[in-house]
């Protein structure tokens, strides 16, 4: 399930949290948002967010070693 959370804080800072999407898509789905809130101050990829790259490379490596046979 994806999930979009967000904490205003007091002082009008917003912190956004995206869980149950894969991969680098996420930005997609948050830029049309962060566009309307304004400066993004910091941003902490999830692992969710490198899982896509480390399935490409396991499927890379498995190729691979197929293909030698």
């Amino acid at each position: 399930m994806e999930t979009l959370e967000f904490i205003i804080y007091p002082d009008g800072r917003v912190q956004e949290k995206v869980t149950g999407i894969i991969g680098s898509s996420c930005t997609e789905v948050t830029a049309a948002i962060e566009a309307l809130l304004g400066q993004v101050a910091s941003c902490e990829p999830t692992s969710e967010y490198f899982a896509q790259e480390a399935l490409a490379r396991q499927g890379t490596s498995a190729q691979a070693e197929v293909s030698q046979w």
